[in-house]
């Protein structure tokens, strides 16, 4: 087995640990000091722990939250993709279409009808049409793409409260 399949059937994750990942998803950027106190650790004992679940890629990365209005015009959309045949290498042909185009920044394989959801965001309609017709145009099977264009973004993801994934829930705050 590799070391790091190893790693990740002996990694334990207790209630510091959810402590550590619930802080650390609304702020990225805290200190390993700042952390330390919230989580009630010394700091050597908390970045012991930061450092274990990066190795065990729980911690994944880190990132800036963009407000993209700011930065740029831009058009966000929802696109549902349906394939006509349902055969494994139908649908593995049709995911590499998306690694390359970088407006994709989203992609789900989903139960039921459609088969997958993708969010784009790019510059203009424009450029969400030359990326339909690649998705349409670069497959050599029978795909149906509906989009809906985002009007509002209502809720953005910031962060999950992990206990409610692990059967414990956190009181709602107001």
């Amino acid at each position: 087995m590799a070391p790091l399949a190893e790693f990740m059937m002996d990694l334990k994750i207790d209630k510091i640990d959810l402590k550590i990942l619930q802080t650390l998803q609304r702020n990225g950027r805290i200190t390993n000091q700042d952390l330390a106190e919230k989580v009630c650790l010394s700091p050597s004992s908390c970045l012991q722990r930061v450092r274990r679940l990066e190795k065990g890629q729980v911690i994944q990365s880190y990132h800036a939250r963009i407000d993209l209005s700011r930065v740029a015009r831009h058009i966000m959309c929802i696109a549902t993709i349906s394939l006509k045949n349902h055969t494994q290498q139908e649908f593995k042909v049709f995911e590499s279409l998306f690694q390359p185009i970088s407006e994709i920044v989203e992609c789900y394989t989903v139960s039921g009808e459609p088969d997958f959801l993708i969010r784009i965001i790019c510059a203009d309609m424009n450029r969400y049409l030359e990326i339909n017709d690649q998705l349409v145009g670069s497959s050599s099977y029978q795909v149906t793409i509906n989009s809906h264009v985002v009007m509002k973004e209502n809720k953005a993801f910031e962060a999950i409260e992990l206990n409610t994934l692990r059967g414990t829930p956190t009181p709602v705050t107001q």
